[in-house]
């Protein structure tokens, strides 16, 4: 896992490369709203894709991680099928539905079942490099939700530019960011990581979630400011030194977030003696978001290293697999 992660700069321009050599069929239609459905790591793209052009998509974006699409899915959706797989039982199911129901859907995926049925009923989709653990491969399928976004003309071509200047970040700061990832892995070994972030940067803390979870068979968990002041802020009443807290800072998060956060520190530290700011970089929305996405996975890593335990498997979940298999 460790070669994947250190190679996702690679990835980044690899799925540019492969996002301009796809050639769609033009819609013909209008749409009044765009909806992503995905789990896990192929999922976790459409989250952070809807919170990277929220301010400049003329429509709103949805994801959706669940068998079932909301009733307004229909004609005048454009749905994206995300799974790297091809063969996610839940996301199946989705696109099964949004199909009956007349939506224009487009799929990204490795091949699959999805893949099968995008090839024989002629819709626009993208294949990207498969064999390896979904949450490993998000360079690539996260840059093609922007493509097909791009295709559809809801995202500008600027995106590129914007991926080209993260890759040359990533490998200027790829030594300084492995040493933080290792000793702040020290730090939180022995503690459970508690993740918090400005909420429109929450697919970030979602996905950081989600790597130490796998990577490092850890629990964990996230919440968001300002919503966490109105609910979660009091549960630290409680709280000890079994916790470790990660603030994912942002030179754009909503200045009165900022505030919030300075001030929140302060209750946090009286109970917990392990706080960690951890400041993004990068000239754009998008750079930063790339930044932070990297370096929690180095982290995840590094914790799994300290832990002993192979960032590959997952043996629960191949287990609830074949269980479901059986259903």
């Amino acid at each position: 896992m460790k070669n994947l992660v250190d190679a996702f700069p690679q990835h980044l321009l690899e799925a540019l490369e492969i996002g301009n050599n796809v050639q769609f069929r033009p819609a013909d239609r209008s749409f009044s709203h765009i909806v992503i459905s995905g789990l896990g790591g192929s999922g976790i793209g459409g989250k952070i894709v809807s919170q990277v052009l929220a301010d400049t998509c003329s429509l709103p974006i949805l994801c959706y991680s669940d068998y079932v699409l909301p009733a307004f899915v229909g004609a005048d959706s454009l749905v994206i099928i995300s799974s790297y797989s091809g063969d996610t039982e839940e996301t199946l199911a989705a696109m099964h539905e949004a199909l009956t129901r007349g939506a224009e859907v487009v799929c990204v995926t490795s091949g699959g079942k999805i893949g099968q049925i995008a090839a024989e009923r002629g819709l626009n989709h993208i294949i990207i490099p498969g064999g390896n653990p979904p949450r490993s491969m998000l360079g690539y399928s996260l840059i093609q939700l922007f493509f097909v976004l791009h295709r559809y003309g809801y995202c500008g071509g600027d995106f590129a530019a914007q991926v080209k200047a993260a890759v040359s970040l990533l490998n200027t700061e790829h030594h300084a960011m492995e040493a933080w990832a290792r000793d702040t892995a020290a730090r939180l070994v022995t503690r459970i990581p508690v993740l918090y972030s400005e909420a429109s940067y929450e697919g970030l803390a979602i996905r950081w979630r989600q790597q130490i979870n796998e990577n490092a068979k850890m629990l964990c968990w996230h919440h968001v400011f300002p919503e966490m002041n109105h609910n979660e802020l009091v549960g630290w009443t409680g709280a000890d030194n079994r916790i470790a807290v990660l603030l994912l800072r942002n030179a754009d998060d909503h200045p009165r977030s900022q505030i919030r956060m300075d001030l929140c520190k302060k209750l946090m530290s009286e109970k917990c003696d392990t706080l960690i700011e951890v400041f993004s970089k990068g000239a754009s929305r998008l750079e930063r978001t790339l930044y932070l996405n990297h370096l929690g996975d180095l982290l995840s890593i590094e914790l799994a290293v300290l832990r002993q335990e192979d960032p590959v498997a997952i043996p629960a979940i191949i287990y609830l697999k074949n269980a479901l298999s059986k259903v």
